[in-house]
C-alpha cells in the first residue's frame, strides 16, 4: 500500500496517524507541507526513522525544494519528481491519503 500524506507534522496528526498504520513492505510519500516530516530536526524525525527499516519513504522533490528544505532530507528518504509520484501510484495496488 502507498500512503500519501500532505499535512505538516506540526499542524495536524496526519503523519503520526499514517506512521501508526504502515506495515512492512508499505511505502509512504510525503507531499506538500508533509515534506517537513522527511527532514532533520522536526517533530516527526524519530517517528519516520523508526518505520524506515521496513517501509520505503519518499518525498516529492518539487514540494521539498519549494520549501527550501533540500539540504535537510533524512538519510534513506528517496526523492521523487511528478513522474515518480505517478510511478508509485501505479506500482501499488492501493493508495491511502491521510488528510
Amino acid at each position: 500500500m502507498l500512503h500519501i500524506v500532505n499535512k505538516s507534522p506540526s499542524d495536524r496528526n496526519s503523519v503520526d496517524t499514517c506512521l501508526g498504520h504502515v506495515k512492512p513492505g508499505s511505502a509512504v510519500l510525503f507531499i506538500e507541507d508533509a515534506v517537513y516530516a522527511a527532514t532533520k530536526g522536526t517533530v516527526a524525525e524519530a517517528k519516520v526513522k523508526a518505520v524506515m527499516p521496513g517501509v520505503a519513504v519518499y518525498v516529492l522533490e518539487p514540494d521539498l525544494n519549494a520549501r527550501g528544505m533540500q539540504g535537510r532530507v533524512l538519510d534513506g528518504v528517496k526523492l521523487v519528481d511528478y513522474g515518480g509520484f505517478v510511478d508509485l501510484v501505479t506500482e501499488h495496488s492501493t493508495c491511502q491519503s491521510w488528510l
